[in-house]
């Protein structure tokens, strides 16, 4: 192991600061049931930003030193400030999910098992050279996978996957999707055409929409032009999509995808009745690319839901078994449908740079970064 084991922590302080410190790590032996992970890869998903930086202005970043550690700091948006509130004064580890090798463990059969195994494993806190955790929160990767393929294999996975298992749950049959040319969009993109299911994938930009036609999806509508609503109204009608999940929660995209739904119902002769078309229509926002409020303007009846969606509740629901039929799914396509590309990686000093962080900040598509905390120890 690493003789300077280290973490990295994000701290919003009293002063309306965020503070990103790289601090030691005191290293327990593992108990009877856990295994220690030398951390080599763990990916930088939007989620875990939102923990990294809350709402940190990144143009007044700057290096520096808190309690004898090295450091980052730079101020906090007014306008968000309250969203971060609750965790002033706390240190927070950061780090979703990631993988590594098993160099130590406990004496129990499961875990001794998995000694000198690479593994892709979950439980947070995952941007620090070693993770204590238990044998059921990792999995082995076949022999010869290398650590950057099992990084990131709970999040977005098991997240395409969860929606599907919601659609059908919820009797839907189609998805609509936003931001769908993300990492986890392209995944929900190639995990729909194999099971069958019709997508309508939002995007922004041209090239977008040409990668996603390049995954086989027929139904790509860009919310940057003046055909957006009348093609979203189409793409509704030929998949007959009732449902959403939608990535960027703020502003009226929400409102305005109700708003086609509604009018795809009418256009295939669903006959409303005094409360609009008797089909529900539901919006599941799963992300806050947009922190400003949702905004909705109901003129599509009484049969439509906006709310959040979680992934970890959605995964109770369905039982361990199932979940972990799941998770060994997502193992066995992590260099098919569930393959995640990477521009590039970086260690833990350098999230103290602003540079790299405003860079990583920028969440652009085929932009997401990996972090190996073994680099510089």
């Amino acid at each position: 192991m690493s003789p300077s084991p280290r973490q990295l922590f994000s701290t919003v302080t009293e002063h309306h600061e965020l503070v990103l410190s790289i601090e030691p790590l005191a290293l327990p032996e593992p108990r009877p049931d856990e295994v220690v992970v030398e951390v080599q890869a763990s990916p930088i998903n939007p989620s875990d930003l939102g923990v990294l930086l809350g709402p940190a202005d990144l143009s007044t970043a700057r290096r520096g030193e808190v309690d004898g550690h090295p450091a980052l700091i730079a101020s906090l948006h007014a306008a968000g400030r309250h969203f971060v509130a609750g965790r002033i004064g706390k240190k927070l580890p950061v780090g979703n999910e990631g993988a590594g090798l098993v160099v130590a463990a406990g004496s129990s059969g499961a875990a001794q098992a998995l000694l000198g195994k690479t593994v892709t494993a979950v439980g947070g806190a995952m941007f620090r050279t070693h993770r204590v955790l238990h044998a059921r929160q990792v999995l082995p990767l076949p022999d010869g996978a290398e650590a950057h393929e099992g990084a990131s294999l709970f999040v977005n996975p098991m997240t395409v996957q969860a929606f599907l298992e919601t659609m059908r749950d919820e009797g839907h049959t189609a998805i609509v999707h936003t931001a769908a040319a993300s990492n986890l969009g392209q995944m929900l993109a190639k995990h729909c055409r194999k099971e069958g299911v019709p997508l309508v994938a939002i995007v922004r930009r041209e090239s977008q929409r040409t990668l996603l036609q390049g995954l086989g999806v027929p139904h790509v509508v860009d919310s940057s032009t003046e055909a957006f609503f009348e093609d979203l109204v189409a793409a509704l009608v030929a998949t007959e999509a009732t449902l959403c999940f939608d990535a960027i929660g703020g502003g009226d995209l929400a409102n305005t995808v109700l708003t086609a739904m509604e009018a795809a119902l009418k256009r295939r002769g669903i006959e409303a009745d005094l409360y609009g078309a008797p089909v529900h229509k539901q919006v599941y926002q799963y992300g806050r690319l947009d922190l400003g409020p949702t905004t909705l303007a109901p003129a599509y009846g009484m049969y439509w839901g906006v709310g959040g969606w979680l992934l970890t509740p959605r995964l109770g629901s369905l039982g361990h078994a199932r979940a972990l039929q799941m998770r060994q799914y997502a193992i066995e396509e992590r260099n098919g449908i569930f393959a995640s590309r990477y521009a590039d990686t970086v260690g833990l000093e350098d999230l103290l740079d602003p540079d790299t962080l405003r860079a990583i900040n920028r969440k652009g598509t085929g932009a997401k970064v990996l972090v190996d905390p073994s680099r510089g120890s």
